[in-house]
């Protein structure tokens, strides 16, 4: 006769004291964890429609790579969760998260990193001729302050996560630095460049956040 302890978790209180348990009950949790945080990386892999970009095969890959992630980070976390929210709920959350990121790396396997060549940022549609010239004046802007205002170092990271889109967790894999090193030469880079462009007459730190806003995520 199957028991009570041998029953997925409902309440905050069953789901930490089983976790926290041990021998079987704890393996028992964290398989119903896992089970739990596949079925999450699995909704958001399949939201953002990578199904036709990576075939079946590696879409499979990519939910089961994410919910061993999120499953991992979970237990670390565990000491951080409040009860404010139901656990299912709190932990769903690292399931999503781990997705996205296992997501990007997928898009990105085999593609060359550009750290070096400069594009110009997104431009406005419909823009009149006054303002077209000014961001057209911006862009070139932008281009002399990641070439004089930066170091080597910062230009490349600038170049690839702002310009390029590079997923910073991808940057870091592919150049062997922390995320956390690579988030704060980002913070530092931007910071040169918003200054570069106040002392430049071009925008204030407030319009310089708008032109550049989502790229560190």
């Amino acid at each position: 006769m199957t028991g009570a302890r041998d029953e997925m978790p409902t309440s905050n209180d069953e789901w930490i004291g089983q976790l926290t348990a041990e021998g079987r009950t704890r393996d028992r949790a964290i398989r119903y964890l896992r089970d739990l945080l596949l079925k999450a990386a699995a909704h958001q892999v399949h939201r953002l429609a990578l199904h036709s970009a990576l075939g079946s095969a590696r879409t499979e890959e990519v939910i089961h790579s994410a919910a061993n992630e999120a499953t991992v980070a979970v237990m670390a976390k565990l000491h951080t969760f409040e009860g404010r929210s139901r656990f299912t709920t709190w932990a769903f959350k690292f399931g999503i998260l781990h997705a996205n990121a296992e997501a990007r790396k997928a898009q990105w396997k085999g593609r060359e990193l550009a750290i070096d060549e400069y594009v110009d940022l997104p431009a406005e549609t419909a823009l009149s001729p006054d303002s077209a010239a000014e961001a057209s004046d911006l862009q070139r802007a932008v281009a002399r302050g990641l070439e004089t205002a930066l170091t080597s170092h910062q230009r490349s990271v600038a170049t690839a996560l702002l310009l390029h889109d590079v997923p910073i967790d991808v940057f870091a894999e592919r150049t062997g630095a922390t995320r956390g090193a690579v988030y704060k030469t980002l913070h530092d880079a931007r910071k040169r460049l918003r200054q570069f462009l106040a002392d430049e007459g071009f925008l204030t730190e407030t319009e310089m956040d708008a032109v550049m806003t989502g790229t560190e995520a």
